[in-house]
């Protein structure tokens, strides 16, 4: 059997399957993502007769019901969801949400004297010669007879066969033929979901997760309409808490149900370190739940797949819909996504910008929702999910391949132990060599936001340490009120000496947390002359004007704990790169030190 057939459907057939049911829209993109002035295009296009593009349905794979008979899969767009939206909402009437959440109409105007299309406008809407919204058209009772009439009436210059011939050349648009590819039910899910992946029609990028919001959204039998709203307003609430009320108000079905309640906390919440979309919140919900890494193996399970009978079970997909929708609850709780996050800041991760990689917090929380299953105690899963997470970054575990490692991870996890794998992978990858070469070379780099140099800054944060020069401001105090960083040797002070090179110059060795004033009073002075004014001012009980250290214990105290040679108090720029390689291995052990401080 072939993989696709190709045919044509009028657009009046396709709102009617719509209606009907018999095709699910899987709206993987919500808000209605189009501009106004593109359904009038649309609109435009199919009055002039020309083509819109195919649309693409697949068929889900016929299941086997409970009872042993074969029912037939639901129709899903894979793509043109975006031009049937855009189709209801003009020549149906429909109601869209706009990017707040906002119900609105997208009311299309037509001008039968001009044949002009346009976006409905006040000024449209005061004139006699323009039909405001040209969905009355389309309804039932619509008489072409009576509105050529009342129209010529408010328009006697009006030729009344000419408008007409107009109007039922618009109303026949429901009878243009638009073309449809319809993928095969015996493809494989995996292949659908590649065709899904590979078109873009409307410029924007897509991926297996929406792939799986579709199937979600598109069944309503396990309420996988639902799961998909609850997981839709919970990430659109974490980044926009402020259109709680346009949801309630927009939805109000919706907002009565238990699920809604389940996430009215997030109106009030304001931290952003850990905001996740729909994409991480299916990842999580299901490597949790299902102990498997891979998307496309949820987009198997919603079918009904039995992996090893290879055919498609009603009693698969049931369970599928379930046991999701209880991950979904569990990411989305309040009280375990607040402890996770105390567990995040524990570690130092008091910054979004600490972690480049949203999969290291991602399998995080699966870790800590896994132990919490296991009625581990709270005071362990804090060890252990700290650890693995830091680890995680130092090693780049979840930088190439995520799906693989989580898939790896999790089946090693349900097997074993948790422990006793996080201390295999550190017996392998944070040996003597990584701790006393790589990582070294690692920090050999001039981009702040090389992960281990992150958790240098977390390590920092941890322990409490005051900013370069600092007596009493912390580096936590800097970072939290958009501090920044700057060299220990002036990037001027050692232009004009030669290290031109931005790469040399911005070592991240060559970086410190200080106080602005600080920075300011060095200027582009070498470390030997303004450390002597430094060390001055601890010996005399003259001006501050480095800071507010002024004793000389103190002051080596504070470079020790910033990981910086105490011979810099007498460097120039003729010692710079001995000094950026001794100030990495010290940066190193730091890391190491504070690394083996979260396992006690």
């Amino acid at each position: 059997m072939a993989n696709y057939e190709v045919s044509n459907k009028t657009v009046n057939t396709m709102l009617s399957w719509i209606d009907s049911g018999e095709i699910a829209i899987p709206e993987i993109q919500r808000p209605f993502v189009w501009k106004a002035s593109k359904v009038r295009d649309l609109i435009d296009s199919l009055y002039r007769d020309f083509p819109i593009g195919y649309l693409i349905i697949w068929q889900n794979p016929n299941v086997r019901l409970k009872g042993g008979d074969i029912s037939v899969g639901k129709k899903v767009i894979i793509d043109g969801q975006q031009r049937l939206t855009a189709l209801s909402a003009a020549l149906r009437g429909n109601e869209i949400f706009d990017e707040n959440y906002n119900r609105k109409r997208i009311i299309i105007s037509f001008n039968p004297v001009e044949n002009k299309f346009d976006v409905a406008n006040p000024a449209i809407k005061k004139s006699s010669t323009w039909i405001y919204d040209i969905s009355k058209l389309f309804k039932n009772d619509f008489s072409s007879f009576d509105f050529v009439q009342e129209y010529h009436q408010k328009n006697p210059n009006s030729n009344p066969s000419e408008i007409s011939r107009v109007i039922n050349k618009i109303t026949g648009i429901r009878n243009n033929l638009i073309g449809i590819i319809e993928l095969s039910h015996q493809m494989e899910v995996e292949d659908v979901t590649d065709i899904f992946i590979r078109i873009n029609s409307t410029g924007v990028e897509l991926s297996q997760a929406d792939f799986a919001m579709s199937k979600i959204s598109s069944n309503k039998d396990y309420g996988g309409n639902d799961t998909r709203k609850l997981i839709d307003y919970f990430c659109h609430l974490m980044n926009n808490p402020a259109d709680y009320d346009n949801i309630r108000k927009n939805d109000e079905e919706f907002s009565r149900s238990e699920l809604f309640k389940r996430i009215s906390w997030v109106k009030s919440y304001n931290e952003d370190i850990y905001i996740l979309n729909y994409s991480d919140v299916l990842r999580v919900a299901f490597t949790y739940k299902f102990k498997r890494g891979r998307l496309s193996e949820l987009v198997n399970l919603l079918s009904g797949r039995d992996f090893e009978a290879r055919q498609y079970e009603e009693e698969i997909a049931e369970d599928t819909f379930k046991i999701l929708r209880e991950g979904v609850l569990e990411v989305i709780n309040e009280n375990k996504y607040k402890r996770y996050m105390m567990i995040l800041k524990s570690v130092g991760i008091i910054d979004k910008t600490f972690v480049r990689s949203q999969n290291v917090i991602n399998f995080g929380y699966i870790l800590y929702l896994t132990l919490r299953e296991t009625g581990m105690n709270q005071a362990d899963i804090e060890k252990i999910v700290g650890r693995w997470i830091v680890m995680s970054m130092l090693t780049g575990r979840y930088s190439s391949s995520p799906e693989s490692a989580f898939d790896y991870d999790i089946k090693r996890i349900k097997d074993k132990n948790a422990m006793e794998v996080l201390k295999n992978i550190e017996d392998g990858e944070l040996s003597d060599a990584f701790w006393n070469v790589m990582l070294v070379t690692n920090l050999e780099a001039s981009i702040r936001t090389n992960p281990q140099y992150n958790v240098y800054l977390m390590s920092k944060v941890k322990n409490g340490t005051k900013g370069f020069l600092s007596k009493n401001i912390t580096i936590r105090n800097m970072i939290e009120n958009r501090g920044d960083t700057h060299h220990i040797f002036p990037k001027k002070y050692l232009q004009k000496n030669g290290f031109n090179n931005r790469g040399l110059y911005n070592q991240l060795a060559n970086y410190v947390y200080t106080q602005t004033e600080i920075n300011i009073a060095i200027k582009d002075k070498s470390p030997k002359n303004y450390f002597s004014a430094v060390i001055e001012q601890c010996h005399k009980e003259n001006e501050l004007k480095y800071g507010g250290i002024n004793d000389i214990e103190e002051l080596y105290k504070n470079l020790r704990e910033n990981d910086i040679p105490v011979e810099v108090v007498d460097l120039e720029a003729d010692r710079y790169e001995e000094f950026l390689g001794k100030r990495r291995r010290l940066m190193a052990m730091s890391i190491k030190r504070y690394y083996k401080s979260l396992g006690k």
